[in-house]
């Protein structure tokens, strides 16, 4: 693989991951903080949304990908669903673990930002090199 892995890829990756943590984000804390939706509901509808989101932007700015593939959105779908269950399956037992004296509700907001963050940093990777990759060369 020669790719690197720190270039204008990664830079327009980060630009749109901002875009759609905000809206993601911002989607899962006013539901559960607002709404009274709960964790899970909460931290899938921000899911949903940032990928729909993540989806258009990075397929067609980050990646600059413009054929049409049911291959490539079911690859980026599983992605997706990957990466949510393993940062999510991650992210609430630890922070229930290491923060056991504090409230539910505090747990599971620090819960949700720790999976934001593992997300992220996987989301990326699968994105590059599973959901968006080139079938040979660089870009």
């Amino acid at each position: 693989m020669s790719k690197k892995l720190f270039d204008k890829t990664m830079i327009k990756f980060l630009i749109v991951g901002v875009i759609n943590t905000l809206v993601g984000n911002g989607v899962m804390f006013l539901l559960y903080n607002l709404c009274s939706a709960g964790y899970t509901l909460s931290t899938i509808a921000n899911y949903v949304v940032g990928s729909i989101v993540s989806y258009f932007l990075n397929k067609y700015y980050t990646f600059n990908k413009k054929q049409k593939s049911v291959k490539e959105v079911l690859r980026f779908i599983i992605n997706i669903v990957v990466c949510y269950a393993v940062a999510y399956g991650l992210a609430k037992p630890l922070v229930y673990t290491l923060l056991s004296a504090a409230t539910p509700s505090v747990k599971d907001n620090l819960a949700m930002l720790a999976g934001s963050g593992i997300f992220i940093v996987l989301n990326y990777f699968g994105q590059r090199f599973f959901a968006f990759k080139t079938d040979g060369g660089d870009r």
